[in-house]
């Protein structure tokens, strides 16, 4: 089993923002096209769990960053790139998630009353904004590895252990 590191930590539960939004859009963009109030309660207690997990997220990713101390590997800027768009996605996500908690709460309690529209438009432009700024951070946090410069190399640097971040060996060419 590998070593729980910060790193590890949050490339294990980065990806439940952008599911949970995701999700959360499709269901809010469902309910305002058929107006069902189930509808409207499962986006809403979908942007309430997103609004949830996105300050461990978060944490974890902030935790990542100072254990890699900006490797070698990595391409310069992507890391603070990718941090600076997943504090715009804290703070949507975390609004979106307060709105729709409490429009789940009041629903909840009010069972007989039409979910007010300045919250069911709280939790459409909430679950639009949070699906597109965490898809864009998680876009981001995508080139830290894939734009690595060390994916480039055509062969490994030397003294670097055998098995990391080393290209395939490819064979010889025939004379």
């Amino acid at each position: 089993m590998p070593t729980l590191t910060w790193p590890y930590v949050h490339l294990l539960i980065n990806h439940f923002p952008v599911v949970l939004t995701v999700v959360a859009l499709v269901t809010a963009i469902g309910a305002a096209i058929t107006n069902r109030r189930g509808l409207w309660l499962n986006a809403m207690g979908l942007l309430t769990a997103a609004g949830l997990v996105i300050y461990p997220v978060h944490f974890t990713g902030d935790e990542a960053d100072h254990a890699l101390h900006d490797p070698w590997y990595i391409k310069e800027g992507v890391i603070d790139a990718h941090d600076n768009s997943a504090g715009i996605a804290l703070a949507i996500i975390l609004i979106a998630g307060i709105i729709a908690a409490y429009g789940w709460w009041r629903a909840l309690r009010r069972r007989d009353e039409i979910i007010p529209s300045w919250i069911r438009a709280g939790v459409l432009v909430g679950a639009l904004a949070g699906f597109g700024s965490a898809a864009y951070a998680a876009y981001l946090g995508g080139k830290i590895i894939h734009e690595a410069p060390v994916l480039g190399l055509p062969e490994a640097p030397p003294g670097l252990p055998p098995g990391i971040a080393a290209p395939p060996r490819r064979p010889a060419p025939a004379p």
